[in-house]
């Protein structure tokens, strides 16, 4: 079994050493500190072509420790957790704060901003696996996916994950916060081959919860099928048409709204989203919401890297930006609160329009559905976007034929306004939950 063993002894023992170290740390003069404490361990298999290339077990802990002096910060870090290394460690911190320069905007998040509510998320969940099952599920995943069409010529392996992790996190404020957490996958890629035409494809299942995973047979077959669909793909001659991003795709799009009103992002003045906060960058339908308290999901926490209390909050609300994604330091740069985004953004939820994902394609009519993305040739000051594409071409809502050796490109900021609809088809395997999005135009340079 993948699990912490007598967890609950040693978030006693985390305990007791944060605050011993926390003690010391003010004992050799600091005006503040605080750490973070991890330890976990895991099992990674992966096989290829029906032989394992990878059982590996691992176990890791470490310790991170900032003090400052006044606005003067010292950092240092260390897996060794024996009295003498968290001395040197809290030695070598306290030597480079001092050897720093001042920064105003330095320091622990305010004291009244630290979470006083720690909800039961349930994201501690162990897998009963061992390394005999974990490649015997390998194996079948890549058998399934292997066997499934005459034309999956090759592997690039299947491969089980799980990770049972427990972190700490403690300041002089006096806050202190444990948390418990598991994390299980499964994924598949292979490639087929149709004459001349060779296309790989890959499918993953995640969740904390080992019972939430698909199927070995599952993520096999879906491996298979997505990259035998890929053969004999064609390019395109260059044009202007609608952009149907698929979840997985769309994902990214959010993403790159979430780094745009990022705090760094707003204070350096480095955003295409620049002090945008009130504006209207999406059509009136759109509505972005962050939720960090969802039972078992990968991104829920009740506080942040910095012991601030995260909350549920509106992103965008009829198009409309209503907030950023502030950690102290941040905030203290633009004059304005930290919003508990110290460790990134939390659940995101980009609600659908009520379209299924055959309405998408029917409402796009003529355009390119794009399943993969190639490169990052994104800015992330002018929002100019242009990246390489996979996918299929669609003619009259329906799908013709599959595409590739295209890019696409455009401005996320027009991108962003020619949002027509978002897909109920979400994709819930990561952070940002979202469906399809349909864009209204985009360029396709190809031929």
């Amino acid at each position: 079994m993948i699990e912490l063993e007598n967890r609950f002894d040693i978030a006693t023992e985390f305990q007791a050493m944060a605050e011993r170290v926390l003690e010391a740390a003010q004992a050799k003069g600091a005006t503040a500190a605080e750490l973070d404490l991890d330890k976990g361990m895991g099992l990674s298999v992966e096989v290829r072509m029906g032989q394992v290339d990878k059982l590996q077990y691992h176990r890791d802990q470490g310790i991170n420790l900032t003090v400052y002096f006044g606005h003067r910060k010292g950092y240092a870090s260390t897996g060794d957790f024996s009295p003498q290394a968290l001395e040197d460690t809290l030695e070598a911190a306290c030597r480079i704060a001092r050897y720093t320069s001042e920064d105003d905007f330095n320091g622990l998040a305010d004291a009244d901003r630290m979470a006083s509510y720690l909800p039961k998320l349930d994201l501690y969940h162990p897998w009963e696996l061992d390394a005999d099952r974990a490649i015997e599920m390998a194996l079948q995943t890549e058998a399934v996916a292997r066997e499934h069409d005459a034309r999956i010529t090759n592997s690039e392996g299947a491969g089980v994950d799980s990770y049972a992790g427990m972190s700490l996190y403690a300041n002089s404020h006096g806050f202190m916060g444990i948390n418990h957490a598991t994390r299980h996958s499964l994924s598949c890629s292979v490639v087929a081959q149709d004459g001349a035409s060779m296309q790989r494809d890959y499918w993953y299942s995640v969740s904390r919860v080992p019972g939430l995973l698909e199927s070995a047979d599952s993520v096999g077959a879906e491996a298979a099928q997505r990259t035998v669909r890929r053969l004999n793909a064609r390019s395109l001659s260059t044009r202007e048409a609608p952009v149907l991003f698929v979840p997985q795709m769309a994902r990214g799009l959010v993403g790159q709204l979430i780094s745009a009103i990022s705090g760094s992002s707003q204070y350096r003045k480095a955003s295409f989203l620049l002090n945008s906060l009130g504006q209207q960058a999406f059509p009136g339908f759109v509505q972005l919401r962050e939720d960090p308290f969802i039972r078992q999901a990968l991104g829920s926490r009740s506080y942040d890297a910095e012991g601030v209390a995260t909350q549920a909050r509106d992103i965008v609300k009829d198009g409309v930006i209503q907030d950023y994604f502030l950690g102290s330091y941040s905030a203290r740069k633009l004059g304005m609160q930290s919003t508990g985004s110290a460790s990134g953004a939390t659940n995101l939820l980009l609600a659908d329009t009520g379209v299924s994902f055959p309405g998408l394609l029917a409402a796009m009519g003529t355009g390119l559905m794009v399943t993969e993305l190639i490169g990052n040739g994104i800015n992330g000051i002018t929002g100019d976007y242009s990246r390489g594409a996979v996918g299929y071409w669609v003619e009259n809502g329906m799908i013709v034929h599959p595409v590739e050796e295209v890019t696409i490109a455009g401005n996320l900021k027009d991108m962003f306004k020619g949002i027509v609809a978002i897909g109920d088809d979400v994709d819930e395997r990561g952070s940002i939950r979202t469906g399809s999005i349909l864009i209204d135009k985009m360029t396709i340079a190809g031929q």
